[in-house]
């Protein structure tokens, strides 16, 4: 018999769904209920392709969501929570209810239903809805998708996705890549492991063949097309990549770290005081990369200021200074 065809979908179409079908039943699903059921696995089940395989892809798709701030609840057996063979999972709708104090005019509540209307019908593919379908044949309690929910997944970096089916299929990659102070990108051969986000940045993680060693790229400095060739590697390195990768990118941050000033109910304020810790004169911010943590600083504008360390400060410096001057601003 000829074989299957290879499943072609997209990694951003297949974890909306997931966060959509996880958020549309409070009992939970099991992960052979979402392998055969949520759109984007279950194309590759009904091809054949192995349990293993659909059980590694979906808990590399859970760790991208909560690394995107989504949480996943695990439900396991309640006489050994410890069981997790029959396990249940879900994105808990709580997460996402609106504070009590908070309240809507008529004309508010108007567009935000509007808004709504418009995100409920265009937001969800045919495939995600024939999956709720499915479930609620199989006799899941399955609630319509919440109106206004928009998940939050950015995936605006180009080289994501030619990279996430390179991972999938063990294929190796080249790219071109340019660092900081660098005049011209050079050509890198990787063979990539794990995609994995950190700092709301997106990094590939992987075995770099001009060096024959681990490293870690950031896609935002990936300056070309993604070429995928046809050599391939043993699909068992990725085994623990994503956690040797995010282990990495901790201990790198760990040692840098900066103090800050920040004005309170600002957006800066609820973007870095997610990831900081409280200072006598401001906050403690760990950070990877000087030049990425400066870009972002530098986007807040008066929000923020560096108190050290002076890299980091300077670099912001030089960032506001070359806004200032190319929209014609007074020294």
């Amino acid at each position: 018999m000829p074989a299957n065809p290879p499943v072609k979908n997209a990694p951003e179409e297949r974890l909306v769904n997931l966060v959509v079908a996880l958020m549309a039943t409070e009992q939970g699903l099991t992960k052979d209920t979402i392998l055969s059921s949520v759109a984007g696995y279950r194309e590759h089940f009904e091809a054949g392709s192995g349990k293993d395989a659909l059980e590694k892809m979906f808990e590399r798709d859970k760790e991208s969501l909560r690394g995107l701030g989504i949480p996943i609840d695990t439900i396991g057996d309640r006489a050994d929570p410890d069981d997790l063979r029959e396990a249940r999972y879900r994105v808990p709708q709580g997460e996402y209810a609106l504070p009590d104090d908070i309240t809507f005019t008529p004309a508010e509540l108007a567009l935000l239903n509007l808004a709504g209307g418009v995100w409920s019908e265009g937001s969800m593919s045919e495939d995600a809805r024939g999956g709720l379908r499915k479930l609620r044949a199989q006799g899941f309690s399955v609630d319509e998708p919440i109106i206004g929910y928009s998940p939050r997944i950015s995936l605006r970096d180009p080289a994501f996705l030619p990279l996430q089916r390179a991972i999938e299929q063990s294929r190796v990659v080249s790219f071109p890549y340019l660092k900081p102070g660098e005049p011209l990108p050079r050509l890198r051969r990787v063979q990539p492991l794990a995609l994995v986000e950190y700092e709301a940045r997106w990094h590939v993680f992987g075995i770099d063949l001009g060096v024959g060693a681990e490293r870690t790229f950031l896609l935002a400095r990936i300056v070309g097309e993604v070429d995928t060739t046809r050599a391939s590697f043993d699909a068992a390195l990725r085994e623990g990549a994503g956690e040797r990768a995010l282990a990495g990118l901790e201990e790198l941050a760990a040692r840098s770290t900066a103090l800050l000033e920040v004005d309170p109910g600002t957006e800066a304020d609820l973007r870095l005081s997610r990831r900081s810790t409280p200072a006598e004169q401001g906050i403690h911010v760990p950070f990877v990369d000087v030049h990425i943590f400066a870009d972002e600083l530098a986007s807040y504008g008066p929000e923020v200021r560096v108190v050290e360390p002076d890299a980091l400060r300077d670099q912001v410096i030089e960032r506001l200074r070359a806004a200032r001057d190319a929209h014609g601003g007074a020294a």
